[in-house]
């Protein structure tokens, strides 16, 4: 496991990471489909479970990883990445991250396009953009790797540990959605939370030391 030292987490310099470019990646895409009518970013850019199932537009279940809806989307899910994403970075090494990070984004959209497939006479359907699906894969490897660091969730003044601040940001936001009828892909962040998850326990499993000190390191 190419796991940093845990006493040299805090010395590692600022350089062009994973996360660095991760974030570099969504600013570019949001900025440059902006500019195209929101047609052309719904059908070919966003995932759309409709013509995922039909064969149709299979690219799309990596370029909606990259594409948000609004300025604010992408402000609270490139913010989030950068704490959350370069801490694990520090932890796990870029090239382990960077297809962590990737394996969590498209395992999310492939639940919410299975959910579609499951029970989409309920009207679930609907083109959806985002890394969220990715950053809860994140959140959920903390969840057990260091489920008493100290986090601070939205609209909560005092520090949550992860351990409860991943699922339960995950349950604000299914709440958000269904109270104000607020079209959030709350399946794919599922998704991404149980890829996450399942990671966790792998590097747990295989790397029990390791993990046990970075647990330590975290309490």
């Amino acid at each position: 496991m190419n796991v940093y030292k845990i006493s040299n987490i805090k010395k590692i310099p600022f350089n062009f990471s994973v996360t660095t470019s991760l974030i570099l990646a969504n600013v570019i895409v949001f900025l440059v489909f902006m500019f195209f009518r929101p047609e052309f970013v719904t059908k070919f850019v966003a995932i759309d479970p409709f013509y995922i199932l039909q064969g149709k537009y299979l690219w799309t279940i990596l370029t909606s990883m990259f594409m948000h809806g609004s300025l604010f989307h992408i402000f609270a899910n490139m913010f989030s990445l950068i704490f959350v994403g370069g801490l694990i970075e520090k932890l796990i090494g870029p090239k382990r991250y960077f297809w962590f990070y990737m394996f969590s984004g498209i395992f999310g959209s492939l639940l919410y396009v299975l959910f579609y497939f499951i029970a989409g006479n309920l009207g679930i359907n609907a083109p959806a953009v985002g890394a969220s699906g990715a950053l809860f894969g994140l959140v959920g490897f903390l969840v057990l790797i260091t489920p008493n660091l100290p986090v601070y969730m939205m609209f909560i003044p005092i520090p949550v540990k992860m351990k409860y601040a991943g699922p339960g940001l995950l349950v604000v936001l299914w709440l958000i959605s269904i109270a104000g009828n607020v079209p959030i892909g709350n399946t794919a962040h599922l998704g991404g939370l149980i890829a996450g998850i399942a990671y966790g326990v792998y590097i747990k499993t295989k790397y029990k030391r390791k993990a046990s000190m970075i647990q330590k390191r975290f309490s």
